[in-house]
C-alpha cells in the first residue's frame, strides 16, 4: 500500500504544497517519519512542539496553520476528517479474507450467496440464508437459519448469528460478538423461573458497526432493532426489544435494558447503565458511568456517579452520603423552629 501525495490529494480533494512523497502508512506527528503521512488538528502547545519537529512525508492540516508545518501539507478543511477517510486505504482490514468460499465452509442448500461472497474456513451459513454482493465472513462464524447480510458488509471471524437476524449494507461486525441471542426473558411459577421463549428477530439498519464481544439481543414478540449508521463499542449488551436510533454512538461495557428506546443521535459513554423501558429523548449525551432510570424527555447531557477523588476524601464523603437523609430531616426541623421563632419575634412578616 503506497500512495504518492498527487494520489492522496485527488482522493481527499486536498491542495498539495511544499513537495511530493511516495506514502506507505500513517502515524502521529512525533512519530512519522518520510515515508508517512500525519495530521495536524489542535493547537496546543504540545502538538505545536511536535509540528515544528515533524519529520513526516506530509501533514493534513487546514488552511488556517498550514503555514506551522515544516515539510509538504495537504490542506482540507477538517484534517481528522480526512486523517479518518484515509486510515482507511492503510488498514488492510478488509484483505483478511482469501477470496472465494473455503472448502471447509458449510452452505445449507437453500442458503443464497451472490457469486463474490467470501466465507473463510469453517463458516456455517444455515437454511434460508441470504448473503449480498460483496460481503465477507470471516472464519468460524455461523450464521442460523433465515438471516440475511447486506451488500458491502464484513463479518469478521468468530462472529454468531442466531436465526432471524438481517444486517444492512456496509456494516462490520467484530469478533466475538453475538447477534440474536435470547432475550433475558423469564417468569416466576411457584418460586421456579419459566423461561420465555423469544420468538422476535434482529434487524440491524445499514453502515452499522459492532464492536468486539458485543451481545444483541433477539425481541420476546417484536424484533431488536438497531439503525442506520449506528456506531457500538466492544463489550455493549444490547437486550431484547431495545430500540436504537440513526446515528447513535454507545461505548463500551455500557448495558441498555430490555424495551428501552434510544433516540437518533445520541452518545452513551462508557460503562453505563439503563434500565428497561425507557425513553430517550434525540440528542441526549450521557457521559461515562451513569445510571439512567427514568426516561430523558429533551436533548442535552446527563450525568450521574462520582468522579475520582483521594481515596481519604473519598471514605469521608461516603460518611455524609449515608447521614443525608438524617441531615434532611433536621433541616426541615430547623426550618420549622425557625419560621415559629420568626412569627413570634414579627407577627407581621408572614413567614
Amino acid at each position: 500500500m503506497q500512495y504518492s501525495l498527487q494520489e492522496l490529494a485527488k482522493y481527499l480533494d486536498a491542495t498539495l504544497e511544499g513537495g511530493e512523497a511516495d506514502i506507505n502508512g500513517l502515524a502521529t506527528l512525533e512519530q512519522a517519519d518520510a515515508g508517512q503521512l500525519t495530521f495536524f488538528h489542535s493547537a496546543k502547545p504540545r502538538y505545536l512542539q511536535q509540528l515544528k519537529k515533524c519529520r513526516a512525508g506530509a501533514v493534513l492540516v487546514s488552511e488556517v496553520h498550514k503555514a506551522l508545518v515544516p515539510t509538504a501539507c495537504l490542506i482540507v478543511d477538517d484534517p481528522y476528517i480526512a486523517y479518518a477517510r484515509v486510515s482507511r486505504l492503510f488498514s488492510g482490514a478488509d484483505d483478511m479474507q482469501v477470496g472465494g468460499v473455503a472448502g471447509s465452509a458449510v452452505v445449507a442448500p437453500t442458503a443464497t450467496l451472490a457469486t463474490d461472497v467470501i466465507l473463510g474456513p469453517n463458516v456455517v451459513v444455515g437454511a434460508n440464508c441470504k448473503i449480498g454482493a460483496g460481503v465477507s465472513v470471516g472464519a468460524n462464524t455461523v450464521l442460523g437459519n433465515d438471516c440475511e447480510i447486506g451488500a458491502g458488509s464484513v463479518i469478521q471471524p468468530n462472529v454468531t448469528f442466531y436465526s432471524d437476524v438481517t444486517v444492512g449494507e456496509n456494516c462490520r461486525i467484530h469478533s466475538g460478538a453475538v447477534i440474536g441471542a435470547d432475550g433475558f426473558g423469564f417468569a416466576q411459577d411457584n418460586g421456579q423461573w419459566l423461561k420465555i421463549y423469544q420468538l422476535g428477530g434482529v434487524r440491524i439498519g445499514d453502515c452499522v458497526e459492532i464492536g468486539a464481544g458485543t451481545t444483541v439481543d433477539r425481541g420476546a414478540l417484536d424484533h431488536t432493532f438497531i439503525g442506520n449508521g449506528v456506531i457500538i463499542d466492544n463489550q455493549v449488551q444490547i437486550a431484547h426489544n431495545v430500540v436504537i436510533g440513526d446515528n447513535t454512538a454507545i461505548a463500551g461495557c455500557t448495558a441498555i435494558a430490555g424495551s428501552t428506546h434510544i433516540g437518533e443521535a445520541c452518545t452513551v459513554a462508557g460503562a453505563c447503565g439503563i434500565t428497561g423501558h425507557l425513553e430517550i429523548a434525540a440528542g441526549t449525551h450521557i457521559t461515562a458511568m451513569s445510571l439512567v432510570s427514568k426516561n430523558i424527555d429533551s436533548a442535552g447531557a446527563y450525568s450521574s456517579g462520582t468522579v475520582a477523588e483521594p481515596h481519604s476524601q473519598w471514605k469521608r464523603n461516603v460518611v455524609r452520603f449515608r447521614q443525608l437523609d438524617e441531615m434532611s430531616r433536621k433541616l426541615k426541623t430547623l426550618e420549622a423552629e425557625f419560621k415559629q421563632y420568626k412569627a413570634k419575634v414579627d407577627p407581621n412578616d408572614g413567614c
